[in-house]
């Protein structure tokens, strides 16, 4: 029998704002439990095709946050030459690359808050012209919830833990 980590999807409904980072929280926490309880091997370790791997999937979604949130969103130069990359060097530890994602996810929802709202425009343009907070919430949360299914299949593979 598979375990399972299975919990129950947010039920905040107060309005779009709340709604809306309910579930981006809810994705990246399932992101982070993927990884929870495993060891370094574990999270390297290569299971399909792809150089796809569970701490790659977490250093990708990382870059991901940074990129979308603080220099789309924010228009933090730091972060508009990120490389999205799912092969994580061999000297950066997974407590590094964990950590480096609760670092942006912190730095994100920073970043979120002082944006002052779903009509909050970006700093920079995406395409030919700027987009809302609401778009790039959007468009966070379906690459979060994208990649938590893959780590979701991935950690089956290793250990047969299954659920969101």
């Amino acid at each position: 029998m598979l375990e399972t980590q299975r919990e129950r999807v947010p039920l905040d409904d107060d309005g779009e704002l709340d709604t809306t980072l309910a579930f981006l929280a809810f994705a990246r926490s399932c992101v982070l439990k993927k990884a929870g309880g495993l060891d370094e091997e574990q999270l390297r370790r290569r299971l399909v095709a792809s150089d796809t791997t569970l701490l790659g999937l977490v250093q990708h979604l990382t870059d991901a946050e940074r990129y979308w949130f603080g220099y789309t969103l924010a228009g933090d130069d730091r972060w508009g030459d990120v490389d999205f990359d799912m092969v994580v060097p061999e000297d950066r530890t997974a407590e590094q690359v964990l950590a480096d994602y609760r670092a942006a996810i912190a730095e994100s929802d920073a970043n979120i808050a002082a944006a002052g709202g779903p009509e909050a425009r970006t700093a920079q343009p995406v395409g030919d012209e700027q987009r809302t907070l609401r778009w790039v919430l959007a468009h966070m949360t379906g690459e979060t919830v994208r990649h938590a299914g893959h780590a979701d299949i991935l950690r089956e593979l290793i250990d047969g833990v299954t659920g969101r």
